[in-house]
């Protein structure tokens, strides 16, 4: 994500609401970011349920309470597939609020 130009925010952010594995930031867009080590891009995808979605949007909900600037930023979700045998796969957009 780095090389992407954006800015790592936080790692592994936890509250009661749920768990969010990368926040990354560029500019006033901050991308929530899954991470999930899988054999395929397909596994790593599905691997992203409707409860695991609901807990990513709840927990971002909790961390944008806390942000200074939280009315103008937009937010994205999106996936790291790590795949065996290869660089990472990003997915951006791979649902939404």
């Amino acid at each position: 994500m780095r090389l992407k130009g954006f800015r790592i925010v936080a790692r592994r952010y936890k509250c009661r609401a749920g768990e969010i594995d990368l926040i990354v930031r560029r500019g006033d867009l901050v991308a929530i970011v899954e991470v999930k080590a899988r054999p395929s891009l397909a596994e790593a995808m599905d691997a992203v349920t409707p409860y695991g979605r609901r807990r990513i949007i709840s927990a971002t909900d909790h961390w944008l309470a806390g942000q200074p600037d939280h009315g103008r930023l937009s937010v994205r979700f999106d996936l790291v597939a790590v795949l065996p045998g290869r660089w990472p796969v990003h997915v951006p957009a791979v649902f939404t609020a």
